[in-house]
């Protein structure tokens, strides 16, 4: 086969992926006020548009004889005005007016306030210095005030108002993107876009603006609504539209007078503007939604509290639950698009008090889901436990209310997070996150929770912790934050502390300080630890017993010595062939072939069959449970590495049989 074909079959299923995942318009119709407000507004702008084709009477004609008409009168749905003028006429044309108004001062301002906030953000210096001088100006005026000066100096009317609704907005704009942009400028990314040659408006336009168009757009849809509401204000002054010709804002201007004896003629226009603004607000919403990747992917922008359960199976109740935590048949799933991610597939976990348990596997393995899922944390939609069983202490985690599960988290069960800089808070001090977490489980004073604080920084070995609690996260080296980070996490003395790869970023020397410090802590507060890692190296050093996963499943498990030198399942051995050893330089790295398979296609039957040397046909059929192997080991094999004396190894090929049937 050649290059181009491989390269074509890897294509189309990331196409396909591609493809499946919601639409714009399928995501802006699942929000359902920013689709009641693209309805409303569709149907007010086609009205709008067909003024002239509707059979309506001209909206200027005078009628004196049939001034002041009610609503539903003969000839007149809505109504006449005070000189016998056809309201509804006059509404749809003055509709016209005040969204092209509208809509064109807005565009205006966003465009030239955004080039102003871009250039100064990115610029810095003497530019934005000057720039923002100039915009402070303009903002030190009352709007509408500033508004009326300039309409007074170019005289009435409505393209005169357009500009000066245009202008004093304008500001508004400049100072939302040139305050996002000084957060962008200096980011990583756009580092490495400079080092790739680009120049500085080819990077502004590729790599800053992308990231400021959400903001421009709700910006842009309050602001319309702003618009049409000064434009309104200015024609009932007097200095927009200018008689005959009519807008919403002069409708309300003539009807004010009418006020007790007609207020139909200023009601209609009023509820006019109030349609119009209130779906142009929902509706900017709804794109500002549609235009965040993060809900392309299908993670909305307001995950719930906790993770949905909607589990399709509910398996027994252990019989034995004497250890700090038991995990049955744990299942949860991503829905995206028309696509399930199976994250987590039936986990089976054991946890015993002060035990230490290593879960090992590649990236993409489950891991980090498991986790999250035991503490109720994967972020719904799209996340949902759909099965299993997570039992602390005879009590169901997932059954919990939302009470119960605020106590326990941070409380009975912590954990610590991959990486410490994005889970510690930047604007608070870490001797106000820690206080905090104390004060949000014990009755302690603010003073009494600081002095914990400073002793829990002192346990976690950081030198000078009365100053250190005084120093923000990125004041401090890796180490330190982690250290902080697992001085939170042991802040209440849980009984189960999760580590979710605590010592990926960190260098040796620290990661062995942070190892050694991680199981002196837990024989002093007598915790258990899952310790969630890809590196046999660590779990050997503090891991009691180790669960290596795969594709969202546990494919073995056992004591950590014993996995370590006589692995059952060929991915561990795989696993552990990747890791070099310092006594045998020239020991080869035996790399694993291929990739793990996508999770909304896993394959029928072992999910590593397709990597597996050692693979047969009646691995690729039916489910393969997992058994146990040797005493203490358990395999999710049928041709293990390492076999139980007693069970022959038809035993497995038996047992694979009777899940399959």
């Amino acid at each position: 086969m050649s290059v181009a074909e491989e390269t074509g079959e890897e294509a189309a299923p990331a196409a396909a992926a591609r493809s499946s995942r919601p639409a714009s318009w399928r995501l802006l119709a699942n929000n359902r006020l920013a689709a009641l407000g693209l309805v409303l507004l569709s149907l007010v702008v086609l009205v709008a548009l067909a003024a002239p084709l509707l059979p309506l009477a001209p909206p200027d004609a005078t009628a004196p004889a049939e001034r002041l008409q009610r609503p539903l009168a003969e000839g007149h749905l809505l109504g006449t005005d005070h000189l016998g003028r056809d309201i509804l006429s006059r509404l749809v044309w003055g509709t016209r007016i005040s969204l092209a108004v509208g809509i064109s001062a807005s565009l205006i301002a966003a465009f030239f306030g955004s080039l102003i906030g871009l250039v100064a953000g990115y610029a810095g210096g003497r530019t934005d210095h000057l720039m923002m001088r100039g915009i402070d100006m303009l903002m030190a005026f009352p709007y509408i005030l500033l508004a009326l000066a300039i309409v007074a100096v170019l005289g009435p009317g409505l393209l005169n108002a357009l500009y000066a609704i245009a202008v004093v907005n304008i500001p508004f704009f400049a100072r939302n993107i040139r305050g996002i942009t000084l957060g962008l400028a200096r980011r990583d990314f756009v580092e490495a876009a400079k080092l790739s040659g680009k120049g500085p408006i080819r990077l502004v336009a590729t790599e800053i603006f992308p990231n400021v168009l959400p903001t421009i757009v709700i910006a842009l849809s309050t602001t319309v609504g702003w618009m049409i509401l000064e434009t309104a204000g200015l024609s009932f002054l007097g200095l927009g539209a200018q008689p005959p010709q009519a807008d919403l804002g002069s409708m309300l201007g003539e009807g004010r007078k009418l006020l007790f004896t007609a207020p139909y003629v200023s009601i209609i226009p009023g509820v006019m503007i109030f349609i119009i603004v209130m779906s142009i607000n929902l509706l900017g919403d709804g794109i500002r939604d549609v235009l965040d990747p993060r809900l392309r992917s299908g993670a909305l922008a307001h995950p719930s509290a906790r993770t949905q359960v909607k589990r399709r199976n509910v398996p027994e109740m252990p019989a034995e639950q004497d250890g700090a935590l038991d995990v049955v048949g744990l299942q949860t799933e991503f829905s995206i698009g028309r696509d399930v991610f199976r994250a987590v597939g039936g986990v089976d976990l054991r946890l015993g008090k002060e035990e230490c348990l290593g879960l090992v596997g590649e990236s993409g393995s489950g891991k980090s889901v498991t986790a999250l899922s035991i503490a109720s944390l994967v972020p719904s939609p799209p996340g949902a436990i759909v099965g299993g069983r997570v039992m602390r202490e005879g009590r169901d985690v997932l059954e919990m209310r939302d009470g119960e599960l605020r106590r326990l988290r941070g409380g009975e069960i912590s954990m610590i997070f991959q990486d410490p800089l994005s889970s510690l808070h930047p604007l608070f001090t870490v001797g106000d996150q820690i206080a905090e977490a104390v004060r949000a489980h014990q009755p302690l004073s603010r003073a009494e929770a600081w002095a914990k604080a400073v002793d829990l920084l002192a346990a976690v070995q950081i030198p000078n912790p009365k100053e250190r609690a005084k120093s923000y996260p990125h004041e401090l080296s890796g180490g330190m934050r982690q250290r902080v980070a697992i001085a939170i996490a042991l802040v209440n003395e849980p009984e189960v502390l999760i580590a979710d790869e605590p010592t990926t970023a960190l260098d040796v020397t620290v990661q062995a300080q942070v190892l050694k410090l991680l199981d002196d802590l837990r024989h002093e507060k007598h915790t258990a630890v899952l310790f969630i890692t890809h590196d046999f190296g660590v779990v050997s050093e503090i891991c009691e017993r180790v669960a290596v996963m795969y594709a969202g499943r546990i494919v073995e498990m056992g004591r950590t010595e014993e996995v370590l030198d006589a692995p059952a399942h060929p991915y561990t051995r795989k696993l552990i062939d990747c890791v070099p050893l310092l006594d045998d330089p020239d020991r080869r790295l035996d790399a694993i072939e291929g990739l793990p398979p996508p999770l909304n296609r896993l394959p029928e039957g072992c999910a590593f069959a397709p990597r597996c040397p050692r693979a047969q046909p009646d691995c690729r059929a039916g489910d393969i449970p997992l058994a146990e192997v040797a005493p203490g080991r358990m395999a999710r094999c049928l041709y293990p590495l390492v076999e139980d004396a007693d069970a022959p190894a038809d035993a497995h090929v038996d047992a694979h049989a009777e899940a399959g049937q």
